[in-house]
C-alpha cells in the first residue's frame, strides 16, 4: 500500500500557523508592536489604512537588524529570545515564538526596512506568501520600519469573514490601548487614513491613562500600591461611583504583558464588594509584577492566557491592595468616632445607642432634642414640638386608580381618579374602592397592583425596557422621533474607538431623535437629543449609548433596527429608576399592557409576576 503520510510545504505549514497567529489585522498590529518593545524602542509609530486591510505600517526606533537576521527573522520558530528550554521559564520579551513574522509572510506582502544605529545602511526585505522576492541595501534611519500591504491577499476566504472597517478599526485600537497602557515610558502615535487617532507622549501611567481615555478620568483614578516577597501589585483602579454596567476598561497586566484572567477579575470585584452596584464593573489597570518561574504563558500563541503556581495567593494580595487603597481613599464604609452617638429617647428619657431617624413630616414623630446643657437651652428646647406643627399630620393623598386585569381593554382608557379630602375619599368608598385596585411602588424599583386573583408585582425597570423597545422601534420604522433642540450645542468626548461605530450607526441614532457630527477622531458635536430624555448630562448620556452598543454590536449584522432598538431599551430604561406618582404608574401600566408582548423583555426577561391568594396563603403557613 503506497505510503499517506506526507510533509507539508512550508508555504502551507506557514498558513496554517497565521490561522491562529493572524485571526485579523489587529493580530498583526499586536505582534508588530510586541517586537518592537523587545528591540528597546522609544518611539513607535502607527500607520493604518482601510482598518488594516490595505496597509498595516510599524516604524520604531529600536535596535534594528542585520542583513542575517533579517533574513532569519521570516524563517518559521526564528527567535532572539530563547536559546534552551529553561528559558521559557524565565521570559521576560514579549515574543518568544519565532512564529509572527513568519505568520503575517504568509498571508501577506512586506517590506521591512532595518538598520542598526552601528551600521552605515539598512537592508530592504520584500516578502510575497511566504516567498523572499526582493533583498538589497538600502538607507534608512536605525530601527525598523516594517510595512504590511493587502493582509490575507492569498487567503480570499480569510479576507471576506473580516468585519466592517469600524469594527475591525475597533479590535486594532482595543490592541493598541493595552500595549501603550503596559508601556508608558514609550511615545506612541496612531494614524489612520492620514487622520491622527493617538499622540501619547512617555510619562507616568497615571498621565497615559488620562490622555488615552480622557481628561474625567483624572478625577477617579485611586493609586493601587502593594509590595510582597511573591508578587508587586501597582497601578490605578476607579472610584466605585464610576463603575459601569458592561466590561470594557479593565487592563490586567502581568509582567508588563495584557492577560486576560477571570480569577483576577472576580478579586478586583470582591474587593469592590457592597460599594458598586450588582451587575457593575470597575474601571482599573493593574500592573502585576512576578517571577517568572511561578507563571506560565506559554498556552496559546495570543498568549493572553497565563497560568500561576498558587492562584489563591494572588487573588488574596490583589483582592487586599484594591481594599486598601479603597479604604485610604475614604470611598468605602466607615464609623465615624467623634460623632455622639447618644440620644435621649422620649419613651423613658434614658440614653439609648440608636442612630436619629431624619424627621418626617407624614407619620414618623420627629426627632427627640439633645440633651440641654444650660437652663436657656433647657426651656428652649421645651417647646420644640410646635415647630413640627401642622407637618406631622398627614397630607390628604388621591386614592389611587385599580386596573382590571382580566380585561384588556381597561388599560386602552383610564379610570378616572379621585382626587381631594380623606373625607371625601371615606364617603366614596363603597362605590370607587369597590371597582378598583391598590398601586404602589417599592424602593422606585417595583410595582404592586392587586388584581382579581391575588397581587401582580411588576419589575419597574423591565417595564419600561418593554416600552422604550416598542416606542423606538416605531420611531426606526416611522422616522418620527421627537426631539428636542439644545440652547447650545454640546461637545462630546469619546474614546477614539467609539467614534467609528457611533458613525456608522449614525442613520438608526438620528432617526430615534439625536442629532450630532463627528468633530475630530475623539469628539462629537450634539445639537438635539430625543425628547424623552433628560439634557443635563449629554456626556453621559452618549458614554451609555456607546457602552451598549459595543455590547450588542456583533447582533447588528442581524436586524440593524431590531437590535438598535433593543440596545437603547436596555440602556435607557434604568433612567426611569425614579419616584412614579399615581398617574405615572397608571400610565406604565396602560402602556404595559397595550404593548407587543407585555410578558417579557425583548430580550427574554419576566416583566411581572402574578401572587395567586392561594400562594400568598402559603407564604404565611410556611413561615
Amino acid at each position: 500500500m503506497q505510503d499517506v503520510i506526507r510533509l507539508l510545504p512550508d508555504a502551507i505549514a506557514n498558513q496554517i500557523a497565521a490561522g491562529e497567529v493572524v485571526q485579523r489585522p489587529a493580530s498583526v498590529v499586536k505582534e508588530l508592536l510586541e517586537n518592537s518593545i523587545d528591540a528597546q524602542a522609544k518611539n513607535i509609530q502607527v500607520i493604518i489604512r482601510d482598518a488594516g486591510r490595505t496597509l498595516i505600517q510599524i516604524i520604531d526606533d529600536g535596535g534594528g537588524m542585520s542583513e542575517t537576521d533579517a533574513r532569519m527573522s521570516f524563517e518559521r520558530h526564528a527567535t532572539s529570545k530563547i536559546r534552551h528550554a529553561d528559558d521559557l521559564f524565565k521570559i521576560r520579551t514579549m515574543g518568544f515564538r519565532g512564529e509572527a513574522l513568519a505568520s503575517i509572510a504568509a498571508v501577506a506582502q512586506i517590506e521591512m526596512r532595518t538598520r542598526r544605529p552601528s551600521d552605515e545602511i539598512g537592508i530592504l526585505l520584500r516578502m510575497e506568501g511566504s516567498e523572499l522576492k526582493s533583498q538589497e541595501s538600502v538607507a534608512c534611519l536605525p530601527g525598523t520600519n516594517i510595512l504590511v500591504k493587502n493582509l490575507f491577499f492569498n487567503v480570499p476566504a480569510r479576507r471576506n469573514f473580516l468585519k466592517t472597517n469600524s469594527v475591525e478599526m475597533r479590535h486594532i485600537l482595543d490592541e493598541f490601548q493595552r500595549v501603550a497602557l503596559a508601556h508608558p515610558e514609550i511615545s506612541f502615535s496612531l494614524y489612520h487614513n492620514d487622520t491622527e487617532v493617538y499622540n501619547l507622549y512617555a510619562g507616568k501611567l497615571s498621565r497615559r491613562i488620562v490622555d488615552m481615555f480622557g481628561k474625567n478620568y483624572r478625577e477617579q483614578l485611586i493609586q493601587c500600591q502593594e509590595e510582597t516577597p511573591y508578587v508587586t501589585v501597582r497601578g490605578f483602579v476607579g472610584k466605585p461611583d464610576f463603575a459601569r454596567k458592561t466590561r470594557g476598561e479593565q487592563f490586567f497586566f502581568v509582567n508588563e504583558r495584557y492577560v486576560k484572567h477571570s480569577y483576577l477579575h472576580h478579586a478586583v470585584l470582591a474587593a469592590y464588594e457592597s460599594t458598586i452596584s450588582e451587575g457593575s464593573h470597575p474601571f482599573y489597570v493593574l500592573m502585576l509584577d512576578i517571577d517568572p518561574s511561578h507563571i506560565d504563558i506559554n498556552i496559546h500563541p495570543t498568549k493572553t492566557e497565563i497560568k500561576f503556581d498558587d492562584e489563591r495567593s494572588v487573588y488574596a494580595l490583589l483582592m487586599a491592595a484594591i481594599r486598601k487603597a479603597i479604604s485610604i481613599n475614604h470611598l468605602s464604609h466607615s464609623i465615624d468616632f467623634e460623632s455622639n452617638v447618644n440620644f435621649l429617647s422620649p419613651m423613658s428619657g434614658t440614653r439609648t445607642n440608636t442612630a436619629p431617624k431624619p424627621p418626617s413630616f407624614t407619620r414618623d414623630a420627629a426627632l427627640a432634642p439633645p440633651l440641654p446643657t444650660s437652663r436657656r437651652e433647657e426651656t428652649n428646647l421645651s417647646h420644640w414640638e410646635k415647630l413640627f406643627d401642622g407637618f406631622q399630620k398627614p397630607d390628604p393623598t388621591p386614592v389611587q386608580t385599580t386596573l382590571e386585569l382580566d380585561d384588556k381593554e381597561d388599560f386602552l382608557e383610564p379610570l378616572p381618579t379621585t382626587l381631594g379630602s380623606r373625607a371625601n375619599a371615606l364617603n366614596a368608598e363603597d362605590e370607587d374602592i369597590k371597582n378598583r385596585r391598590l398601586a404602589v411602588q417599592i424602593q422606585n424599583r417595583y410595582v404592586v397592583s392587586a388584581v382579581k386573583s391575588g397581587m401582580m408585582l411588576i419589575d419597574q425597570r423591565a417595564a419600561y425596557e418593554r416600552v422604550l423597545y416598542d416606542r423606538y422601534l416605531k420611531q426606526l420604522e416611522n422616522q418620527n422621533a421627537a426631539s428636542q433642540q439644545l440652547l447650545f450645542p454640546a461637545t462630546v468626548r469619546l474614546s477614539p474607538a467609539n467614534i467609528p461605530m457611533i458613525l456608522e450607526m449614525r442613520e438608526e441614532i438620528t432617526a430615534l431623535g439625536f442629532d450630532f457630527d463627528a468633530l475630530g477622531p475623539d469628539t462629537l458635536v450634539v445639537r438635539s437629543l430625543p425628547g424623552d430624555l433628560p439634557s443635563d448630562n449629554i456626556q453621559q448620556l452618549f458614554e451609555e449609548l456607546c457602552e451598549q452598543l459595543h455590547q450588542s454590536h456583533d447582533e447588528l449584522r442581524l436586524n440593524r433596527a431590531e437590535t438598535t432598538a433593543r440596545t437603547l431599551a436596555r440602556r435607557f430604561a434604568s433612567r426611569y429608576l425614579v419616584r412614579l406618582s399615581s398617574d405615572e404608574i397608571e400610565k406604565l401600566i396602560n402602556q404595559l399592557f397595550i404593548s407587543s408582548n407585555p410578558n417579557y423583555t425583548p430580550s427574554g426577561e419576566p416583566i411581572f409576576v402574578i401572587l395567586s391568594l392561594d400562594k400568598i396563603a402559603n407564604l404565611f403557613k410556611n413561615g
